[in-house]
């Protein structure tokens, strides 16, 4: 399942997600997992969630950020939820159309058992059709 945090920059989109988080790791039987694209908010985050920052990995196309997905997943069989902070930036889809990226989201979280809360820096309307009905929160 993808879920999607949508708004454009400095709406406040972050501090949901981080609320997101928290609360799922409380009531979460498995592994929660938030990927950003540095370490700062690792103070604002449950000590039970894991923080990847995404920026130690050499990530250059969107295939390579599925890549990384997969290797966390078959590494944690226990893994319910992934948190998602600034999507286009770590998935390499700013200015891209994100729609192959989401249906394979879509794809793996539907195989795993894996939910995916995605933060994305648009506005809900201007995402690709089978993106609008993963909008969770428009900010």
């Amino acid at each position: 399942m993808v879920q999607i945090i949508a708004g454009k920059k400095g709406k406040g989109k972050t501090k949901h997600l981080l609320d997101r988080a928290n609360f799922a790791v409380k009531n979460s039987k498995g592994s929660i997992v938030y990927l950003d694209k540095s370490s700062k908010h690792m103070y604002e985050l449950s000590n039970k969630v894991r923080l990847i920052n995404v920026n130690e990995y050499p990530i250059t196309s969107s295939e390579g950020f599925i890549g990384l997905i997969c290797g966390i997943i078959s590494q944690d069989h226990d893994l319910e939820m992934m948190f998602f902070d600034s999507f286009l930036k770590l998935a390499c889809l700013e200015g891209e159309d994100i729609s192959e990226t989401i249906a394979t989201l879509e794809k793996i979280g539907e195989k795993y058992h894996v939910t995916f809360v995605l933060s994305i820096s648009l506005d809900a309307e201007h995402l690709p059709e089978n993106a609008k009905a993963d909008v969770i929160v428009s900010l």
